[in-house]
C-alpha cells in the first residue's frame, strides 16, 4: 500500500510539473499577451511577467509593442508638372492596440508596407517637382497622414515617414544645373551692377568735395603715380592738364581763323625787313673798288626761308603763303616777283 501511495504522489506532482510547464508563459517588458481560448479572444491583455493559460484549452499570442523600421521600396511616378522620379521613403510605426493588431489585420505589417507605397505613389502625382525638393516637411506630413488613416483600425500608429530620395533622370538633372548656373550669373550680374552703382554715387560725392579744393585733385593725380611706381613696370604716366582740353573745347572755327591770320601777318613782315636789308648789302658791294688780290666778299643770300603754314581749322578760307623773292629783284629794289610755277 505505500508503495502505492508514493506512486501516486510521485505521479500527481509529475503531472502538476506538467501542467505547470505547459501552462507557464513569460511575457517581456515590450511585448503584450492575447489569449485566445477555444478560438475566442479572451477580454483583457496580458502584461509583461509571468503568466498562465489553460494548456491545450487557450493560446497565447504576442504582439511586439516596440517601434518598427520599414523602409519602403522605391517608387515610380510622375509628377503634376510631367517629370518622371523614382521616391523611396522611410516609415516608423508601432502597435498601440494587441488586439484589434490581431483580430482585425491578417499582417499588420504587410499591410502598412501596401499602404505606404500607395500613398506614396499618390503623393508623387499631386506634387510638383520643385515640391519633392525643397518642400518634404509639407509632404511628410501628407504622406504620414493618408497611412495613418487606415491604421488607426489596425490597432497601429504611424510615428513618422520620411521621403529618403528622390531619384531624377540625367536630362532632368543636366537641365537644373543649367538653370542653376544662370541663376547663380544673374544674380552676379546684379550684385556687380550694385555695386558699380554704390560706387559712383561715392564718387560723385568725392568729386563736389575735390571742386570745392582744386589742390585736393593735384594730391590725387600725384597718389596716383606713386601708386603706378610702385611696382617694377614699363608704364610711362604723362599727366595731361584738363584746362588745356576744356579751352580748345570753347575755341570757335572764327577764333582760331583770326589767329592764323595774325600768325601769318607777322612771318610777311619779317620776310619784308629781310628783302630790304638784302638791297643795301648790294648797293654798297656795287660802289667800292675792287681789290685785285682779296676776293669778292659773298654776297648775302637773298632767298628767304619759307614761312611755316599754320594749321587751319576746318571751314575756314586757307592764308596763301608770301611770295619767295628773287636775288635781281631785290638788288634793284623792285617788288618781289611770284615764285614760277
Amino acid at each position: 500500500m505505500v508503495e502505492e501511495l508514493v506512486i501516486a504522489v510521485i505521479a500527481v506532482l509529475c503531472a502538476c510539473a506538467l501542467y505547470a510547464m505547459a501552462a507557464a508563459r513569460v511575457v517581456k517588458q515590450y511585448e503584450r499577451g492575447v489569449v485566445f481560448r477555444l478560438g475566442r479572444l479572451r477580454e483583457g491583455v496580458r502584461g509583461p511577467g509571468f503568466t498562465t493559460v489553460v494548456p491545450f484549452v487557450d493560446k497565447l499570442r504576442k504582439v511586439n509593442m516596440q517601434i518598427v523600421t520599414m523602409p519602403v521600396p522605391a517608387q515610380d511616378g510622375i509628377t503634376r508638372d510631367n517629370v518622371t522620379v523614382r521616391v523611396d521613403a522611410v516609415i516608423y510605426f508601432k502597435v498601440v492596440d494587441a488586439a484589434d493588431a490581431v483580430i482585425r489585420v491578417e499582417d499588420y505589417r504587410f499591410a502598412v508596407s501596401q499602404m505606404a507605397q500607395t500613398s506614396l505613389r499618390s503623393i508623387i502625382g499631386k506634387s510638383d517637382l520643385d515640391d519633392l525638393l525643397s518642400n518634404r516637411e509639407k509632404l511628410n506630413q501628407g504622406l504620414e497622414l493618408m497611412i495613418d488613416s487606415p491604421s488607426i483600425g489596425w490597432g497601429v500608429q504611424i510615428d513618422r515617414v520620411e521621403i529618403k530620395d528622390v531619384s531624377l533622370p540625367e536630362t532632368m538633372k543636366r537641365s537644373m544645373a543649367r538653370q542653376a548656373e544662370a541663376d547663380r550669373e544673374r544674380r552676379a550680374r546684379v550684385i556687380n551692377a550694385d555695386a558699380e552703382l554704390q560706387a559712383s554715387k561715392k564718387l560723385s560725392e568725392a568729386a563736389k568735395q575735390m571742386s570745392g579744393q582744386p589742390a585736393a585733385l593735384q594730391l590725387r593725380l600725384l597718389q596716383t603715380v606713386v601708386a603706378v611706381a610702385a611696382e617694377k613696370n614699363s608704364t610711362l604716366v604723362l599727366p595731361f592738364p584738363v584746362e588745356l582740353l576744356r579751352f580748345l573745347e570753347r575755341a570757335t572755327p572764327s577764333e582760331a581763323v583770326q589767329a592764323v591770320q595774325a600768325v601769318s601777318g607777322a612771318v610777311q613782315a619779317t620776310g619784308a625787313t629781310g628783302a630790304g636789308a638784302g638791297a643795301e648789302t648790294t648797293s654798297a658791294a656795287t660802289s667800292a673798288p675792287a681789290a685785285p688780290a682779296t676776293p669778292p666778299a659773298p654776297s648775302a643770300p637773298t632767298d628767304l626761308v619759307p614761312p611755316v603754314e599754320p594749321a587751319v581749322p576746318a571751314g575756314a578760307s586757307p592764308v596763301e603763303p608770301a611770295p619767295a623773292v628773287d636775288e635781281e629783284t631785290a638788288a634793284a629794289g623792285s617788288a618781289p616777283v611770284p615764285p614760277r610755277r
